[in-house]
Formats: structure tokens, C-alpha cells, sequence
């Protein structure tokens, strides 16, 4: 488990679909690392009642096995 901030510094997409929104964004997190944030939250009554996320360490782009990216 990483611990440290977390920073969001660009929102890259927003899907919702009935109760459900995605949000998939980058930023820094611990170390101060690239990293890709997905965060799923369920709403019900204008509130948030359940949140799930993956959050990934962006590897450099000399890394990257195809030009796509990570967004």
C-alpha cells in the first residue's frame, strides 16, 4: 500500500451510465509518481454511497509497449 498525497491534475473522461460514474483521470501519488486514477462511485439519493478505485503508477513512455497510453 502506497501512502503519501494525492494529487489529480487533469480529468481525462467521465462516464455514467444509470447510478453509476466513472471519472478516469492522472496525477502524483506517494512519491510524487505519474499515476492514473479510476474511481467508480455509486449514487443514490445525490450522494455517494460506495467508491471503488484502481489507482496505477503511469510507467515512462520508454517503457510503454504500444503508443496508445494510458488515457
Amino acid at each position: 500500500m502506497q501512502t503519501g498525497s494525492m494529487e489529480y491534475h487533469k480529468l481525462h473522461q467521465i462516464h455514467a451510465e444509470g447510478n453509476f460514474v466513472l471519472t478516469v483521470c492522472e496525477g502524483k501519488f506517494g512519491k510524487g509518481e505519474a499515476t492514473s486514477f479510476y474511481d467508480l462511485f455509486r449514487i443514490a439519493e445525490d450522494k455517494i454511497v460506495e467508491h471503488w478505485d484502481v489507482i496505477e503508477t503511469i510507467a515512462p513512455q520508454s517503457e510503454w509497449k504500444n503508443t496508445n497510453g494510458k488515457f
